[in-house]
């Protein structure tokens, strides 16, 4: 028999499968890996610290480029870190249009997920499926904020503005003829949350699509059953929060144990797994989406019902109107204030969590009275995932390493803060 040495390899940091730039270093003794280190540092752009040199509503840009498939999500976090200090409640339809952003951002990550998820263990048809349906839900970002991705949609005090009473349309091109785009515009008459309330409707069917293609699946099954079992006292320990605690089995969710804004005013379950393997933690996401669905659908009519104010009446935290602005040397002069000083804070710390897509997404908060944090500390759930991935693959071949990797859902920019 040749003799067979241990050999060192890389994966990543430029690897199509490592979800960023990760890179792994891997100790494999044939095709079993024997250890696996992951190093970081190579996407780094210093959130925090940059957060402490900017008054507080300049830094919600910031939170989008963490996580930069939960955009809405991070910055959900920072802006409640931020009302705690101040003392302030948004309005309650303000609330509502939060909680269901937040919603639409968590099916927008389980898309992304689902699918690169797919793609990396050799499903391609489940890619092109789930951005079918999230090319609708940026077109919701796109209408509320002008923007697909970085959406700095959440204020402190509510949010930036109503939802809009028209969505935008199609317009014929050389790419697409008159009859094609009509059928596009077809869901796209009314307001915004008519759009929202077509999509949830039809959406069940779609996730029903995506579960014929993979849950039953015999080659996604011998891919992901039994493989990175983790059990619910060693995920408790580990760290591990959302989706993949909820896998292991621990029926945690802050959005049922702690509820902030209208959570405990809406009905909808926490779905949890038995083995704690990539293939629970995949049917723990899907039902996920279902549950979101649901989430949605509740905001949507309630928001339909209740017309009202999406902001605070305090010219000290919020711009005034346009009109009054131009008009009005005292709204000029506020406003010119707020976007060049911002507004101080009172001193004291606050940690504000929120039930993100991936975990617990923490905004650790230090105000020392200025009008920037003194201290800003990030609670990145994939950090903690990241720092489980040698337990994760330990034993395993080397493919599995990529359905670790895809299971753990991780997106570079919140773990490289």
């Amino acid at each position: 028999m040749p003799e067979i040495r241990n050999m060192t390899m890389n994966f990543g940091p430029q690897h199509p499968a490592a979800h960023g730039v990760l890179r792994l270093i891997l100790e494999m003794d044939g095709e079993v890996i024997e250890r696996a280190d992951p190093h970081i540092g190579l996407l780094h752009r210093g959130t925090e610290k940059l957060a402490e040199s900017k008054p507080f509503n300049q830094s919600i840009g910031y939170m989008d480029r963490l996580d930069y498939v939960s955009m809405m999500c991070n910055e959900h976090a920072y802006v409640m870190a931020i009302e705690k200090l101040l003392g302030v409640t948004p309005p309650i339809r303000a609330q509502y249009i939060r909680v269901m952003f937040a919603e639409i951002t968590r099916v927008l990550n389980h898309l992304m997920w689902l699918g690169a998820h797919g793609l990396d263990i050799g499903a391609m048809t489940i890619f092109l499926y789930c951005f079918r349906e999230r090319e609708d839900l940026m077109d919701c970002y796109e209408a509320v904020s002008g923007t697909r991705m970085h959406a700095t949609y959440f204020r402190p005090g509510g949010v930036y503005r109503d939802l809009p009473s028209m969505m935008p349309k199609y317009e014929a091109s050389k790419w697409h003829n008159q009859e094609e785009v009509d059928r596009l515009n077809d869901n796209r008459q009314g307001s915004l949350l008519d759009f929202i309330t077509s999509f949830t409707d039809r959406f069940p069917n779609c996730i029903d699509e995506y579960e014929t293609l993979l849950t039953d699946n015999r080659i996604w099954k011998q891919r992901t059953v039994g493989i990175a079992e983790v059990s619910p006292e060693r995920a408790l320990q580990l760290g591990f929060t959302g989706p993949m605690l909820r896998g292991s089995g621990i029926e945690w969710d802050l959005r049922k144990k702690q509820p902030y804004d209208v959570y405990d005013q809406l009905d909808f379950d926490i779905p949890v797994g038995t083995n704690g393997d990539c293939y629970d933690r995949y049917l723990v996401r899907v039902e996920e989406m279902r549950q979101s669905n649901r989430i949605i659908q509740q905001c949507a009519a309630w928001l339909k019902d209740n017309p009202g104010p999406v902001m605070i009446d305090d010219h000290k935290l919020v711009p005034p109107r346009r009109e009054e602005m131009k008009d009005d040397m005292e709204s000029l002069i506020h406003h010119f204030k707020l976007f060049t000083e911002g507004y101080c804070v009172p001193k004291g710390e606050v940690y504000s969590a929120v039930e993100h897509p991936k975990g617990e997404f923490g905004i650790y908060l230090i105000s020392d009275g200025a009008n920037k944090p003194y201290r800003l500390k990030i609670r990145a759930p994939g950090f903690a995932h990241l720092a489980s991935i040698n337990e994760m693959v330990k034993g395993h071949m080397l493919a599995d390493v990529v359905a670790v990797i895809g299971t753990q859902d991780i997106v570079f920019g919140e773990i490289d803060r």
